[in-house]
């Protein structure tokens, strides 16, 4: 166990991490944010920052000699780098390593049960075409590493769009278009015993491939697809030996859940959890990773509707603190690019 007073070294410097920072101080723990990029929100709430590249090894050397355990807050954090201090990382970057590939990802789910949808990996126009021929349109052609928050995507409706498109100098995967009824995730959280809790799940509506809401209680159809999911992501979680918060996300189909992909991480669509549970997700990674007894992790209230804060309308976001139930959290951006997320607001309803 980490006794108070130790740090918890953070690898990145964004709105997710800046949540777990402050978790962290709550429970005595001091955070030292990791982050190449200057303007970091996360470091804003913690005690150190070091801003230097992800392969500086001098660096992250002397980062994580002052921390007693290090996590991260976003999966495209380089694996490599991290090799000289993987007995301090957690979860274990292996998780990492199957996140970031999604076609590595989709082969390691399909391997203890899940379903996918169907793919192909694609590194040339001839597969391209091979694998729109075979899965059939639409689908989405996806860059296997990088992509978020539906950037490294191109929808193909059709056979002729696929011809269309310059297939990028880089792996890609291509995806068949799933019929579903709505999303849902499931987040967890694995101790370092191995013990095993879930958040209730919330159904989650996307607007140009980002987050827009996440509601709880979800739909009789998500409820019913909960279980076999949670099986799943159990099962994921001990195959990787996890320690920390983890998310899958799922369709909600006739066939059952059809997996869409992993987070190794505290995750968008359980941000409803700082207020609507009895432990939010940030404060059980952290204590997780430090070895702590996990909190309960009950919704509270009946009814509870996550709304994230997009670009522009982050101006107007503290007009909501005159609705009753409104808890508005804004990250301290200074920029409203079109797409970003500034903040995000939970109402708590009785239901």
């Amino acid at each position: 166990m980490i006794a108070p007073g130790g740090t918890i070294g953070i690898l990145g410097g964004g709105q997710l991490g800046r949540m777990m920072a402050i978790a962290a101080a709550q429970l005595g723990y001091r955070c030292h944010v990791y982050e190449p990029g200057r303007d970091s929100v996360a470091a804003e709430v913690s005690a150190q920052f070091t801003c230097a590249p992800w392969h500086d090894e001098a660096a992250l050397a002397r980062f994580a000699e002052g921390c007693d355990v290090v996590t991260w807050e976003f999966e495209n954090v380089p694996v490599a780098p991290l090799a000289p201090i993987e007995g301090l990382l957690a979860p274990h970057p292996r998780a990492l390593e199957t996140a970031q590939d999604r076609l590595k990802e989709k082969r390691f789910v399909e391997g203890l049960g899940g379903v996918p949808a169907a793919y192909a990996p694609v590194d040339s126009a001839h597969d391209l075409a091979a694998a729109v021929d075979r899965i059939g349109a639409p689908g989405i052609l996806k860059t296997r590493r990088d992509g978020y928050d539906g950037k490294g995507q191109w929808r193909i409706q059709t056979a002729r769009d696929a011809d269309a498109i310059r297939v990028p100098d880089a792996p890609t995967i291509y995806e068949g278009f799933v019929e579903f009824a709505c999303e849902f995730s499931v987040i967890l959280v694995r101790g370092r015993d191995g013990e095993v809790r879930f958040w209730d799940s919330a159904e989650n509506t996307h607007v140009g491939g980002i987050l827009a809401t996440s509601t709880l209680p979800a739909s009789a159809m998500v409820a019913e697809q909960v279980p076999a999911a949670r099986d799943l992501a159990a099962q994921v979680a001990e195959a990787l030996g996890y320690v920390g918060v983890l998310t899958l996300e799922f369709f909600a189909t006739a066939e059952g859940p059809v997996f869409n992909e992993m987070a190794p991480r505290v995750h968008n669509s359980g941000h409803w959890t700082i207020e609507g549970a009895a432990t939010s997700q940030f404060e059980n990674h952290v204590r997780a990773i430090c070895g702590l007894p996990l909190g309960d992790t009950a919704t509270t209230a009946g009814q509870v509707v996550m709304t994230n804060i997009i670009g522009e309308d982050a101006q107007a976001a503290h007009e909501c603190l005159g609705q009753p139930g409104a808890h508005l959290h804004l990250y301290g951006k200074r920029q409203a690019r079109a797409g970003r997320k500034m903040g995000h607001v939970t109402r708590i309803g009785a239901g």
